[in-house]
C-alpha cells in the first residue's frame, strides 16, 4: 500500500509494513508525515543533509514530516508508522534511532494488518492511541554521526562511511582538499564539534554495525582495524552506550527465528 495513497485518510497514524530485498536503496524523498520506521530484521542506513543514523535489528529511527532522506535496506522487514505532524508535537526534530520495548513491537506486529480506514472506536483505534504513547517513552539511541555543510567535506565523510579504513589520515584528507592539515581540524571542529580522528573513528565503529549481523565480533574488530576484540568493544561501548555483544545477540536471534522449522 503505497502511502501516496492513503496519505489524506483521516487517521492520525497509518500502519504500513514492507519486506526490501537486500541492499535496495529507497533514494532520497521526503514524506509530509512524520515516519517511525521499524525493522524486524536487517539493518537501516538513514542519511539526511546533517547526518547518518545506522538502526539496527528489532530498533526504530523517528523520522521528522518533511526531513528530506533516504534509506538503505539490509535485508530488511519493516512496519513503518506514518503519524499526522499535529498528533504528535514531542516528535524529535532530528532524526533519532530508538530501542523498541517488547510490548511495542507486539503493537506493531499488530497494526501492520491495518487497513487505512480502520475503526477508530474500536480495537484498532485503542491500539494506534497506545503506540504513540509507546514511542513517546521510548530510549534514544545515539547510533550516528553528524555531516558536515560544506561539500567538498561531506563528500569526503560520505565517502568515508561507504568505506572506512583505519589507515586514513588527516594528511590524506587534507590533501584531497587542497588544504592543510591544520586547516581540515578546525573547519571539522567548527562544523561538527570534534576532530577529524574522532569523526573517522566514530564512523568506522558506526560502520560495525551491519558487520555484526554477519560476523564474529572479532571478524569485526580485526577488518577494521581494532588490535583486539576487547579493545574494540570497549571503543564501541565508549562511542554508543551498549557492548557490540548485544546487537551481535539481537542479529543472532531474528537469524535463528527466520530459519527455525515450522511446527
Amino acid at each position: 500500500m503505497p502511502l501516496a495513497d492513503v496519505d489524506l485518510v483521516p487517521r492520525a497514524v497509518l500502519p504500513i509494513a514492507t519486506d526490501y530485498a537486500h541492499g535496495q536503496l529507497l533514494d532520497w524523498h521526503e514524506h509530509r508525515r512524520a515516519q517511525f520506521l521499524y525493522g524486524a530484521t536487517g539493518v537501516m542506513i538513514v542519511e539526511t543533509g546533517d547526518g547518518t543514523w545506522t538502526v539496527p535489528t528489532e530498533r526504530a529511527v523517528l523520522i521528522p514530516g518533511g526531513t528530506r532522506h533516504r534509506v538503505r535496506m539490509l535485508g530488511v522487514s519493516t512496519c513503518s508508522l506514518y503519524v499526522e505532524p499535529a498528533a504528535v508535537p514531542w516528535w524529535p526534530r532530528a532524526c533519532t534511532v530508538a530501542d523498541v520495548t517488547p510490548l511495542l513491537r507486539e503493537l506493531l506486529l499488530a497494526a501492520a494488518d491495518f487497513k487505512a480506514d480502520y475503526d477508530l472506536a474500536g480495537r484498532e483505534g485503542a491500539i494506534a492511541a497506545l503506540v504513540l504513547h509507546e514511542i513517546a517513552a521510548l530510549t534514544p539511541l545515539p547510533l550516528h554521526v553528524a555531516l558536515p555543510a560544506l561539500p567538498e567535506l561531506a563528500e569526503l565523510c560520505r565517502d568515508y562511511l561507504a568505506g572506512p579504513d583505519a589507515r586514513l589520515t588527516n594528511r590524506d584528507w587534507a590533501r584531497r582538499l587542497a588544504m592543510s592539515e591544520r586547516s581540515l581540524s578546525r573547519r571539522v571542529r567548527a562544523e561538527l564539534g570534534i576532530s577529524p580522528d574522532a569523526w573517522r573513528t566514530r564512523a568506522r565503529l558506526l560502520a560495525a554495525v551491519p558487520l555484526l549481523h554477519e560476523q564474529t565480533i572479532t571478524q569485526v574488530a580485526s577488518g577494521l582495524g581494532y588490535s583486539s576484540p576487547a579493545s574494540f568493544t570497549a571503543a564501541f561501548s565508549r562511542a554508543f552506550g551498549v557492548p557490540p555483544s548485544v546487537l551481535a545477540r539481537s542479529a543472532a536471534t531474528v537469524r535463528a527465528a527466520r530459519h527455525r522449522p515450522a511446527s
